[in-house]
């Protein structure tokens, strides 16, 4: 049987591995020594709730899916039906084209091509790689267009530490606002966390977080999940990635009843950028923007192979 999300790239590098796909660039597992540091799914399934996938190019939800181009409205497919928003981007459900691989990385492309909301050319590229930091991913755009694009980008781990349930993990981040939202999770303001329970900075265990909220003016772009045993995995990004988007999800396709994923979700804009202009990046024709995130597992049994490498 083929599967759901195209051709699967298996890399290795020492006691780290990884699947990615080849349907949205997105990562089916990720291990350190055999302990999963993302939710995994089956390779027969596709990605529960966006599990993995890469975001562009745009990340979460474009209000009605409605935003202007030189005072243009433009009219993007409403893909969160439910809501009445267009979410996520345009490379969900794509294959990407094999570029470069190896044992240890794999580079893959996709091109965005005009539609209906989004009249660009964006041809695209994401690389994981698995190093001596963890994983590594390296997204690059350019614009095949004769006008300016838009774009964002994110991505969308669940992150786990081995079989230790989230509800008993700390998760820090060293946000100073958070963006508050509607009923249908559009947003609608921007306030500080200081004094409030979306306060993270110095750690909330998951059991007693409800979100599905995105963090702004980072002052570090560094997120921490964290489990009692000392056992740690980090979620970076550079300079682009300035916000988060964190989900506490109580209805993951592969969990019991009652049991947490923990998204974690690296965005370089928020929710409903196309219309509020902020975190977006205006890519010139002819350029390339380059961006980057990764994941680092420390205080697992394995480390030992990548001090050595240290």
């Amino acid at each position: 049987m083929r599967a759901p999300t195209g051709e699967q790239y298996d890399l290795e590098f020492g006691d780290l591995t990884a699947t990615v796909t080849q349907v949205a660039a997105g990562l089916r597992t990720l291990r350190y020594g055999g302990a999963d540091i993302l939710e995994p799914f089956p390779e027969d399934s596709t990605p529960p709730s966006a599990d993995g996938i890469v975001l562009m190019p745009w990340p979460n939800r474009v209000k009605d899916g409605v935003w202007e181009l030189d005072g243009v409205p433009q009219r993007l497919a409403l893909t969160e039906p439910s809501l009445g928003n267009a979410s996520h981007g345009l490379l969900r459900y794509r294959p990407y084209t094999l570029v470069e691989r190896s044992d240890s990385a794999v580079t893959q492309a996709a091109t965005i091509y005009p539609e209906p909301g989004y009249p660009f050319i964006l041809d695209t590229t994401v690389t994981h790689e698995l190093d001596t930091e963890g994983l590594t991913v390296t997204h690059t755009v350019t614009n095949r267009g004769e006008r300016s694009a838009p774009v964002a980008i994110g991505a969308h781990p669940y992150l786990r530490i081995g079989d230790v349930p989230a509800t008993q993990l700390t998760l820090t981040v060293h946000a100073r606002t958070r963006f508050e939202t509607d009923d249908r999770l559009n947003v609608t303001g921007e306030a500080p966390v200081a004094g409030t329970k979306y306060d993270l900075s110095e750690g909330g265990i998951v059991a007693d977080l409800d979100l599905n909220d995105g963090f702004g003016d980072l002052g570090s772009p560094e997120h921490v999940l964290a489990a009692a045993d000392g056992r740690t995995v980090t979620l970076w990004g550079d300079a682009s990635f300035a916000y988060v988007q964190v989900f506490t999800h109580r209805a993951f396709a592969t969990k019991e009843a009652g049991e947490v994923a923990l998204a974690v979700e690296p965005m370089t804009a928020p929710a409903n950028a196309l219309n509020t202009g902020q975190g977006l990046r205006w890519v010139e024709p002819g350029e390339t923007w380059t961006a980057q995130w990764g994941i680092r597992p420390r205080g697992f049994a394995s480390d030992s192979y990548l001090a050595s490498w240290g």
